[in-house]
């Protein structure tokens, strides 16, 4: 499960790590949640460079579904399933983030945690997308889940696919390998390269979107 991720990296940054001609513009988020406008990381049409789009968080449900939209697709499946399958098969892209929230679900009230890279470089998150109806202004995207690795596991039972820079270019690819070969990528992020800590409930409401949803939890002793 991805549920509430964060954005921080600049412009400039996500350039080098992305690959991308020109930074993009864009403020600091430190809680974006389902629904809303995601940075996304795509092919240009040419397949020559890549591009930034803005898209929202999660397909349309399907038909006769519940009315919420599909933010996470499971890694191992996603290329078979209706609501996937194309675009697992041709529209391919890169989820920046600077790091993820997850619940611990063994205290209640639930602890929020925050996963990132020990040495604060972004994360690459592998994501399908599609376009929107007609005369939408944009499309949408969903985040790949896969098994959780040693930082995860104690928090929940997924996590984010996480790229390494070498899969990047792999995952892009129009005319890239088939979901057998795709397989390898969605191997757990090595949790050596990974922390977490707790942090405070603000992330709980989607309505604050500041550096107070990093903050550390308050412990017993301060």
């Amino acid at each position: 499960m991805c549920g509430r991720f964060t954005l921080t990296a600049s412009g400039e940054e996500l350039a080098e790590a992305f690959g991308l001609d020109t930074a993009p513009s864009l403020a600091p988020r430190y809680n974006i949640a389902p629904s809303q406008p995601v940075l996304v990381v795509r092919p240009t049409i040419d397949g020559h460079r890549r591009e930034t789009a803005s898209l929202a968080w999660g397909f349309g449900a399907p038909a006769g579904a519940s009315t919420r939209p599909l933010i996470n697709a499971r890694a191992e499946t996603a290329h078979r399933r209706p609501s996937f399958r194309d675009s697992f098969r041709a529209r391919r892209c890169l989820v920046p983030a600077s790091g993820f929230f997850e619940w611990q679900r063994s205290t209640q009230p639930r602890q929020p945690h925050y996963i990132r890279r020990r040495d604060g470089r972004p994360l690459a998150l592998a994501g399908l997308w599609q376009p929107g109806p007609p005369g939408a202004e944009s499309g949408a995207c969903v985040i790949l889940t896969t098994e959780p690795n040693d930082v995860v596991a104690p928090l929940h039972d997924r996590m984010p696919v996480i790229l390494a820079d070498d899969d990047h270019a792999i995952w892009l690819a129009a005319d890239g390998p088939g979901p057998a070969t795709l397989r390898r990528l969605f191997a757990p992020f090595p949790a050596v390269l990974m922390t977490a800590y707790p942090v405070s409930t603000a992330v709980n409401d989607v309505r604050n979107d500041g550096a107070s949803c990093l903050e550390p939890a308050r412990t017993l002793f301060g």
